[in-house]
């Protein structure tokens, strides 16, 4: 019998998360740094965004503002309009480790985010079960992480992440120390939850190619400061092939997403180049 589990429908397109004007400065007594320099970012409720740049362009500095585990030194986070700015548990937040605890079983794992939010652990249980059956996980329920794949670690991983209580989910480069084909599979399956939980994604990633094959939108940053140089929509039909990799549109918006990572200045658009 399929279980009919509890999903959360797209939410209208609005701005879900606002980013005004944040910036991060490092000082000591001997020097100072600014990390990033004003930055502002509109994401729409239910939308797949994608930031990429090089290392040390102020990504993962941005996501810790939007989580709230790191002040900015200017500016402000808004969600649905409301100032989280400082606020922890606003966001789900997911590394690029798994980090699932060694000692408990996959589904506790997948529980653990509910029963932090104060969900009793059996509850918490109940709830995860179907989802792990649904969702590629099914008979690992008792299993232990140091049995599992690396992908079945990243899966109830990001489980345990979307079924936190928030409607925005930061994902920092999930897939990237997992191998090629991998790394295909999870692209697919983290697509297939994105449209049945209706989360509003944002996502970190090294990986052009990945970034604008998952998302509705890229923004591409640079570093010394950190800062966003360039917002492209990307408007490619939903379900992509994967195959889309080598149509002449997407090739395009590759290849000038690749020209900003070098040059780190603003060439001319992708219509032009086209």
């Amino acid at each position: 019998m399929t279980s009919k589990l509890p999903m959360t429908s797209k939410l209208p397109i609005t701005s879900k998360l606002s980013v005004e004007q944040v910036a991060v400065e490092f000082v000591s007594k001997a020097s100072s740094f600014v990390a990033l320099a004003p930055v502002d970012l509109t994401i729409k409720a239910g939308s797949f965004t994608t930031l990429i740049g090089p290392s040390g362009c102020g990504k993962s500095t941005l996501f810790n503002v939007i989580a709230g585990l790191l002040p900015p030194t200017s500016g402000r986070v808004y969600i649905d309009g409301e100032d989280v700015s400082g606020l922890i548990g606003r966001v789900g937040y997911m590394l690029q480790k798994d980090l699932l605890l060694p000692w408990r079983t996959l589904v506790d794992n997948v529980a653990l985010g509910m029963e932090i939010q104060g969900t009793p652990l059996r509850k918490a249980r109940e709830r995860a079960l179907p989802y792990l059956r649904r969702y590629g996980l099914g008979g690992f329920e008792n299993h232990y992480p140091n049995a599992l794949s690396g992908g079945m670690r990243q899966r109830a991983a990001l489980l345990r992440t979307l079924l936190t209580d928030t409607d925005v989910i930061l994902l920092d480069e999930p897939f990237g120390a997992l191998d090629a084909q991998t790394k295909h599979q999870m692209q697919e399956w983290l697509l297939q939850l994105w449209s049945d939980f209706g989360k509003t994604v944002v996502f970190v990633t090294h990986d052009v190619e990945e970034a604008i094959y998952l998302s509705d939108e890229v923004h591409v940053m640079a570093s010394r400061p950190g800062r966003i140089i360039d917002s492209l929509d990307i408007t490619l039909a939903r379900p992509r092939p994967r195959e889309i990799v080598t149509d002449p549109a997407f090739v395009i918006i590759k290849q000038y997403c690749l020209s900003l990572l070098a040059s780190r200045e603003t060439p001319e658009t992708p219509a032009e180049a086209a």
